[in-house]
């Protein structure tokens, strides 16, 4: 009996990891949102703690997809919902669908916790989206393929600018 050996790393889809990641602060915060709803008293501190720990990692991990990207921006011409919301051909289809319905699990898992058990602390819930996001932008910033940036063509947009200085830099 012959063992076939496993995919090899370069077989492996770009960001496995960011998309285990997903699903596992997913599912510990499906588990204790759901035990804390069933037994207050017991997990609703459980519950907050892994909420408060997803929201506070997801901001980091948000604000690091977002340095990343702006760099990128540089040289490439990026679209927010790409980014984000992994729209478009920068992202393959079972990524999109795995980061996406993570964040979407989040969602109405935060929604439905919050919604029975309101003014409680598991209404903190709602926050944990920000993780589901947050990867999703760490995905694009790490393995998402832009289209060049043309030669001639600037950031985009006039930036902090007056449109009077842009007038005086056409006239001179």
């Amino acid at each position: 009996m012959t063992l076939e050996p496993g995919p090899t790393p370069e077989a492996r889809p770009p960001g496995a990891g960011i998309r285990g990641a997903s699903w596992a602060g997913t599912a510990v915060f499906v588990a204790t949102a759901g035990a804390a709803d069933v037994s207050p008293e017991r997990f609703e501190p459980v519950a907050l703690g892994v909420a408060g720990t997803l929201f506070a990692a997801g901001c980091a991990i948000f604000v690091w997809a977002f340095l990343l990207m702006a760099a990128r921006s540089r040289t490439e011409r990026l679209e927010l919902a790409q980014v984000w919301f992994l729209t478009g051909p920068p992202t393959p289809t079972t990524v999109r669908r795995s980061l996406l319905g993570a964040l979407a699990v989040q969602v109405v898992a935060g929604l439905v916790t919050a919604g029975v058990r309101p003014y409680t602390s598991l209404a903190a819930g709602v926050l944990v989206p920000m993780y589901g996001l947050g990867l999703c932008g760490l995905w694009a910033g790490r393995h998402a393929t832009f289209p060049a940036r043309r030669a001639h063509e600037g950031p985009g947009g006039r930036g902090l600018r007056s449109g009077h200085a842009d007038q005086r830099d056409r006239d001179s």
